[in-house]
């Protein structure tokens, strides 16, 4: 073959090979166009947009009274399209630019007016789709920055892009803020209400459709969401604000006081077990004192002598003590260790006065002593009670009760009269609380409760009532007897310098133990838990309360530690509830047998009735007195002014009314004309001076 027709071979070859080339590359041109073309369409799409979550508006949390102690306020980021439809214009954009940096500088005050106009103008240079204009916006804002030249153009073509963030606020701060609790993605449960209630209050996330541009970044394809989000349900809890706030100041106070290292209060509701405040404070420098950890549920340690109690309680119920019953105090000798009283001091006395005094080796001897060949018979009554066992609580983080029994390794033979007086066992103060809110509900051992109802638009879909563990934790005549002894300590025993009240009952117990530092025991670091646990009014129970103080330097002991801090919040309590006031006595004399008067000052009325020729009213020993309708006729009753006691000013003219009220101490508030109808405030209520009362008029 020569050479010529070799090279044509070789170009027609290479030709070709070419053409098939071309061909195959228009086969699969066309298989991917027209076979393969939805799946490769779907592709690109999914690579251009995607959809991602809209988080939606949690619900609320409410405190009792109704007011809000979580919401969610919705914050937005701000961005702009600097090519958006409305503002392409380049000649607007440059009339315009100026201006808008001036407003920018204006309402954010973190860049001078020319600074945002250059920074508007590089961006539009750059072709920016998506520029980042400022983060943390308030709607109010957000509504005044929507009126700003070029965002005004429209709302979709303006350039303003606002993505809207949900910011979680607590308007009351501080108070509450651990029950509260906090959303948090990497603890199980979460924390509080939050954490315990999150299918609830989180509500159901929404879709956005976002499309990628240049540059990578994804900008919402429309305003408003594709899916739009459902809100969350608003949560009801028990705490009640004036309470709340009234038990972590006091607390506070008192760890300031007592240089302690952490302290927790509880106040419940005695028949619903409804927890109204819930204060827990760790110290975190000299003087300060933050919420850190809910000691109330999860501090687990020894009681101590608020735990004599359920001793007392079992050795009453066996009918193996009275209260009656002497046995001696001082020292207790046990095989290993001799038990001493806080103050020894060798006497014999009754069981109901070993108990107000708290003495430790009497309530040791008489548990070794009746239970020493038999500690089941003692821990079984620990174990129905369900001391041994959480409550149960609707926030997570209880910790796990330990109460010993003879089967356990660590059992000894000083675990039985350690235990009597409230060693060798792990409770939590609101485990303590619940069983002497118990012995005021009538032997009735309910569980606390912090949610009461759960709502979604304004209607509960959710309530929940107090449950009962324990129906009766003890027979009629224990509980009579263990509640004079609670009432003993607090009028004779060792409460009584402290928490005694002479205006109300209480009843309760003092708390003093010793806390061991880990596994090193006792001795290594003499460190002391000083508590006070009881309720109020000790006649009619409504109130339930505990105080627990770790760690006081100087003094430690429950009554001087923790018993003001219970004083305090009761007796504020007290004040500020009129249900729980004493009916004042009235004393009712005669049918006056004249017409008809309006109640006020005695000597006035006298000298009226003698004008008209009328027998007088009545012979009084009080400046003042009121009219009562009786079937008889009318009566008068005697109407004796006490400073800090609202005066019963019913019926009376304004003038006489205002004299009585401003005398007890009240500042008056009045509604209407004519003769008193109503007032705010019950007469005979006991309360501090300068309180307003409210006197409505007909």
């Amino acid at each position: 073959m020569n050479i010529r027709a070799n090279i044509l071979l070789r170009v027609y070859l290479a030709f070709g090979l070419i053409v098939l080339f071309a061909l195959a590359v228009f086969l699969r041109l066309g298989q991917v166009q027209f076979v393969q073309g939805k799946k490769w369409r779907a592709m690109a799409d999914s690579l251009s947009t995607r959809y991602v979550n809209v988080e939606a508006t949690r619900g609320n949390i409410y405190s009792n009274d109704g007011s809000l102690l979580a919401t969610s306020v919705p914050e937005y980021e701000l961005r702009m399209d600097m090519f958006a439809g409305g503002i392409t214009d380049d000649k607007l954009f440059n009339e315009k630019v100026d201006s808008l940096g001036y407003k920018l500088a204006q309402i954010f005050q973190d860049k001078s007016a020319k600074d945002y106009a250059r920074y508007l103008r590089k961006a539009r240079r750059d072709s920016a789709r998506y520029l980042l204009i400022h983060r943390k916006v308030g709607y109010a804002d957000l509504k005044t920055i929507r009126t700003f030249p070029l965002f005004n153009v429209g709302k979709f073509s303006g350039g303003l892009i606002a993505v809207q963030r949900n910011k979680r606020i607590l308007p009351f701060q501080a108070l509450a803020a651990r029950t509260i609790g906090y959303k948090n993605e990497n603890v199980e449960n979460g924390v509080g209400l939050e954490g315990a209630y999150r299918e609830y209050i989180n509500g159901e996330t929404g879709k956005r459709l976002m499309q990628r541009i240049a540059g990578g970044v994804y900008v919402p394809v429309n305003e408003e969401a594709e899916v739009a989000p459902k809100d969350g349900a608003d949560i009801i809890s028990t705490i009640d604000v004036n309470m709340q706030d009234l038990a972590q100041s006091a607390l506070e106070k008192q760890l300031i006081l007592s240089q302690a290292d952490h302290g927790t209060v509880i106040v419940m509701e005695v028949a619903t077990g409804e927890i109204r405040a819930i204060a827990n404070f760790s110290k975190v420098s000299e003087g300060i004192y933050k919420e850190k950890f809910n000691y109330a549920i999860a501090g687990n340690q020894d009681p101590g002598s608020t735990f004599k109690l359920a001793s007392y309680m079992a050795l009453l119920d066996d009918n193996l003590v009275d209260t009656n019953t002497l046995i001696g105090t001082g020292y207790y000798q046990i095989p290993g260790k001799l038990i001493k009283d806080s103050h020894p001091k060798i006497e014999t006395v009754t069981v109901k006065r070993a108990f107000e005094e708290s003495s430790n080796a009497a309530i040791a001897k008489l548990i070794n002593t009746h239970y020493g060949n038999n500690p089941s018979k003692f821990t079984d009554h620990l174990y129905d009670w369900g001391l041994n066992k959480k409550t149960g609580l609707q926030i997570p983080g209880e910790a796990q009760p330990v109460v010993k029994n003879p089967s356990f390794k660590s059992w000894g033979k000083m675990t039985l009269p350690q235990m009597a007086y409230g060693y060798e066992m792990q409770l939590t103060p609101l485990k303590m609380l619940s069983f002497y809110n118990a012995v005021a509900n009538d032997g009735k051992y309910v569980a606390p409760i912090f949610v009461k109802e759960i709502r979604r638009l304004g209607n509960p879909i959710e309530q929940f009532k107090a449950r009962v563990i324990n129906e009766k934790i003890c027979s009629d005549e224990t509980l009579s007897k263990v509640r004079k002894m609670l009432e003993g300590v607090v009028e004779n025993g060792s409460g009584k310098r402290i928490v005694y009240n002479p205006l109300y009952k209480i009843a309760g117990k003092t708390g003093t133990a010793q806390v061991a530092d880990g596994n090193r025991g006792y001795k290594v670091k003499s460190q002391y838990q000083a508590s006070f646990v009881g309720y109020f009014p000790a006649n009619r129970p409504k109130y339930s309360m505990i105080v627990v103080i770790n760690d006081p330097k100087g003094d430690y002991y429950g009554a001087s530690v923790s018993g003001p801090v219970f004083r305090e919040v009761a007796d504020r309590i007290y004040a500020s509830d009129m249900q729980m006031y004493n009916d004042v006595p009235t004393r009712l004399v005669g049918n006056t047998g004249n017409p008809p008067t309006k109640a006020g000052q005695s000597k006035a009325t006298q000298k009226v009735y003698r004008a008209f020729g009328f027998k007088p009213l009545f012979a009084s020993k009080s400046e003042y007195y009121n009219i009562v309708d009786t079937s008889a006729g009318q009566v008068f009753q005697e109407n004796t002014e006490r400073k800090g006691v609202m005066p019963n000013v019913s019926g009376m003219g304004l003038k006489d009314a205002l004299y009585l009220i401003g005398n007890a101490g009240f500042k008056a508030k009045v509604i209407g004309s004519g003769k008193v109808i109503s007032q705010s405030i019950a007469a005979g209520t006991r309360v501090g001076k300068g309180l307003g009362v409210q006197i409505e008029l007909n």
